[in-house]
């Protein structure tokens, strides 16, 4: 057994402490004790950007909006989706876990980052979505592990009635909001419903081709055709 070594760490807004460890290839993210994403794991993150997505795969300049940058799966998949003329804004809260992706993690995802179509900015993704009324096609959102968690004051910001109500401001009249999250949420279905959201959830693997455990990904949009197939 390969030995596990601690690469970095750093603390969140909240006061706890978020970890990067390395096993032989493989690498996996802990807040505290808690593992929150490891590198095995990746096929819901890349399936968030498959449903966002869907609708706008063939536009020549969509706009999209990525919050949490994680280990840059999502990001990837988006790049690989979109095409050349698309701008991708990502929102990443912790600076740290930027630099973890430039220094140890960018080789695993073909380095999303240095993609010109990529602006990064280093920030809360609430504050990006209250001032851009309009402006994205889709947002695809996958912080503190979805609704339920709500561990720090700016995920009660973005998932309770207020947020889910300046998310659908944010979109365009066809928009995909798409939300990644541990587990299904009944409550936060209601706060969609609340906002006049049409919406479906979606169980998804974390390993490709069904295997593992399971996640949901939420897909919204004022607009019912906007929404992928069953």
């Amino acid at each position: 057994m390969k030995p596990i070594v601690k690469l970095a760490s750093a603390p969140t807004p909240d006061g706890k402490l978020l970890t990067l460890y390395s096993r032989d290839r493989d690498f996996f993210i802990r807040l505290d004790r808690q593992e929150l994403m490891n590198s095995r794991e990746n096929e819901s993150e890349m399936e968030l950007a498959r449903l966002g997505c869907a609708r706008i795969a063939g536009h020549s300049t969509p706009n999209v909006l990525i919050g949490g940058l994680g280990m840059g799966y999502t990001l990837r998949q988006t790049l690989d989706l979109l095409q050349p003329g698309a701008r991708v804004v990502v929102a990443e809260l912790v600076p740290e876990v930027v630099q973890w992706n430039r220094d140890f993690l960018g080789a695993l995802t073909g380095h999303p980052l240095r993609d010109p179509r990529v602006e990064l900015k280093v920030c809360d993704v609430v504050d990006i979505i209250r001032r851009s009324p309009g402006a994205f096609d889709a947002i695809l959102l996958d912080t503190d592990n979805g609704p339920a968690a709500m561990t720090t004051d700016s995920n009660d910001r973005l998932y309770n009635r207020h947020g889910v109500q300046d998310c659908s401001a944010a979109l365009t009249a066809k928009g995909c909001l798409a939300i990644w999250a541990a587990d299904m949420d009944p409550s936060f279905e209601g706060r969609l419903q609340q906002a006049k959201l049409h919406f479906r959830a979606c169980r998804v693997a974390t390993h490709k081709g069904g295997r593992g455990r399971t996640r949901c990904i939420w897909i919204a949009s004022q607009d019912r055709n906007t929404l992928p197939p069953r």
